[in-house]
């Protein structure tokens, strides 16, 4: 197994790649190695977007900033290339596709105003997987568009994601789907019926579950959930292309997908059950990064105790400690590395990579620059391996 992502294979990303996706469990440093690889391919001239859509809203710790808001803001720096960051906000995401959709300012403000949607837009379940996939291919489309185009929004070479812990990535991976599902589902075209033929249109059958319905949560919130969905008449093919074409764009060539972990067992336990789900999927993992992993200084000098020093001699007791140490580094080492070979051989011929522990937390640039002179191999940053 190599010890290291091969060059080639990991400039690819941040020199070929349109879209890179950031998956794995969670705790594992995924916003970090999201945001390092945007950061590289600022660093060589192409203009970058980083994206999480992780609740815990990481990212601008690791941008060093106090916030990272829903529209890209713009990460000053002394690169050639142009880094950007958002956060995700699924309700103000929610609008605009809802805008963009309605056939009518009046269609669009009926379902804005709507308190069911009002309610839920931020919070049901699956929409901020959804949003999320929608915010990504609208990113993608900016950057499409011509140069000479005044569209008023930035363009990007390449957008990286930072998505949830594992098993919601799945469903970030899944949303376009489900949503098309919902779309074809009877009770939602049943519900979907216009208003001015309700009574005579809606099957007695279906009038007696509404009645049943209302008495269980109240004759208001079935008033809500039916105006929003017949205020929701027309728009829904709009909602099912798009789908489709997020689905067609998360799954073409044009997507890479950087499986995230770290060397503890639970962590490459999760990254082996996500990398089975994408397979199953017919998506392949690109790479994998295995994060804080702990190097091996060199396999020379005692296992502990006064004996078998350096050269073959016996070391000075005031060293013992060291080498003792020095041995249980060494040990950690060679467990890391048998806990993540199976996932490594279960992802190939994806490449890998490590990075090491370093001497501190990243939180600001300089961290996420360190970060990727490990990827990157620069001279004087290689993570020595098995």
């Amino acid at each position: 197994m190599s010890g290291n992502l091969g060059r080639p294979a990991l400039e690819d990303l941040v020199t070929d790649q349109e879209i890179v996706v950031c998956c794995g469990p969670g705790g594992v440093g995924k916003t970090t190695i999201a945001a390092s690889l945007a950061l590289e391919c600022a660093g060589r001239g192409r203009r970058a977007c980083v994206v999480t859509i992780d609740p815990a809203r990481r990212l601008a710790n690791a941008l060093g900033l106090s916030e990272v808001g829903d529209a890209p803001a713009r990460i000053e720096g002394d690169w050639p290339g142009e880094l950007w960051a958002l956060m995700l906000d699924t309700k103000s995401t929610f609008d605009a596709l809802v805008t963009r959709h309605a056939a009518t300012a009046e269609q669009a403000d009926a379902i804005l105003q709507n308190r069911l949607y009002r309610n839920i837009s931020g919070v049901l379940s699956g929409t901020h997987e959804y949003m999320a996939m929608e915010k990504l291919y609208e990113l993608h489309e900016q950057g499409r568009l011509p140069e000479s185009s005044d569209h008023g929004a930035p363009r990007f070479d390449l957008v990286v994601v930072d998505t949830p812990p594992t098993r919601n990535a799945l469903d970030f991976v899944d949303a376009p789907r489900r949503l098309t599902h919902l779309l074809d589902n009877r009770i939602f075209r049943l519900l979907m019926v216009p208003t001015r033929a309700y009574l005579r249109a809606v099957s007695v059958a279906t009038q007696a579950f509404l009645r049943t319905i209302s008495k269980v949560v109240g004759a208001e919130v079935v008033t809500d959930v039916v105006a929003f969905f017949q205020a929701f008449e027309g728009m829904e093919e709009g909602f099912r292309q798009r789908a489709q074409e997020v689905h067609e764009l998360i799954t073409s060539d044009a997507t890479a997908f950087v499986l995230v972990a770290s060397p503890a067992r639970d962590a490459v336990r999760e990254a082996a059950y996500f990398a089975d789900k994408l397979a199953e999927a017919g998506i392949p993992t690109s790479a994998l990064v295995v994060n804080r992993v702990h190097p091996r200084f060199g396999e020379d000098g005692p296992r502990g105790g006064s004996e078998g020093g350096l050269g073959g001699g016996a070391a000075p007791a005031e060293l013992a400690p060291f080498y003792a140490n020095l041995a249980e580094f060494t040990d950690i080492a060679g467990r890391e590395e048998s806990h993540f070979a199976t996932l490594a051989a279960r992802v190939a011929p994806a490449p890998v990579a490590r990075v090491p522990f370093l001497p501190a937390d990243v939180h600001d640039l300089e961290g996420l620059q360190a970060v990727a002179d490990k990827l990157f191999l620069r001279p004087g940053s290689e993570t020595p391996a098995p």
